[in-house]
């Protein structure tokens, strides 16, 4: 399959990508989205994943081999100033994919689920995607107040997270923690139960709230709480680093038990 090439902004592809990049209603419209970089792009070939188009900066990547890895896919070359247009980072890789945003069974019984209320941050909640991927979390509920999941920035802080999860978006949160077969937690400043004290080998969800209100009232009073315990004199930790203390207690835990899957 020849490599195309667009010199001009006004080129109908170039149009299209850049609707792709810029807007979360055009992405849900024609359910795609955009990787940006090597990484992530093989990521997501590595899970079955086949791209719909690849477009690449004239003198960053080697068109060749991607060619030769992915010869169905469309393949089109770009002057670095027309990518750069597309690209979500300040720093382009030089590479770009546009896929279609996997849907994956929802499963009804997931051993290990995080549920998340408005993490607004695109960066936070990518963080937090990657981290709950590496710990074993099958499945990530999100409210309707969070990040777009599958906004390119989300997905370049996850790294290819999305794809080792089952991601359900606008979520019922309350719902989801009420039919949950397993135990609900989720950390609050003054709970007197220590994260080190909870019991964590069989199915378990932790609920992470908003960056700066944390959780809602209403839904903390649907779950257990406990404390992280934290002997430095700061009041709180950002919900990416806290997701990770949580999750790999549980790793710890199971492993310690011989029942980490």
């Amino acid at each position: 399959m020849p490599v195309k090439r667009i010199t001009s902004r006004d080129n109908p592809t170039f149009r299209a990508v850049l609707a792709l990049a810029q807007s979360r209603q055009e992405r849900r419209e024609q359910g795609q989205t955009l990787l940006d970089g090597e990484h992530l792009l093989t990521e997501a070939v590595q899970a079955g994943i086949t791209p719909r188009h690849l477009l690449i900066s004239d003198d960053r990547v080697d068109v060749d081999a991607w060619r030769d890895r992915l010869p169905q896919t469309p393949v089109t070359q770009l002057p670095a100033a027309l990518f750069n247009k597309l690209s979500p980072v300040t720093t382009p890789s030089g590479i770009l994919a546009i896929i279609d945003i996997p849907e994956r069974p929802d499963s009804d019984k997931p051993n290990l689920a995080v549920l998340l209320e408005d993490i607004q941050e695109p960066g936070n909640l990518g963080a937090l995607l990657r981290t709950a991927a590496a710990a074993g979390v099958e499945t990530a509920y999100l409210s309707k107040g969070c990040a777009e999941a599958w906004s390119p920035k989300t997905l370049r802080g996850a790294q290819g997270g999305h794809f080792r999860l089952h991601i359900v978006e606008g979520a019922d949160l309350i719902r989801r923690s009420a039919s949950f077969l397993g135990t609900v937690y989720a950390a609050a400043l003054r709970s007197e139960r220590s994260l080190y004290d909870l019991p964590l080998t069989g199915p378990v969800a932790f609920v992470f709230g908003n960056e700066g209100a944390g959780l809602s009232a209403t839904l903390l009073h649907t779950v257990q709480t406990f404390s992280i315990p934290m002997p430095g004199a700061v009041e709180s930790l950002n919900v990416a680093a806290a997701a990770a203390v949580c999750l790999f207690e549980r790793v710890r835990q199971c492993a310690c038990a011989g029942r980490l899957s």
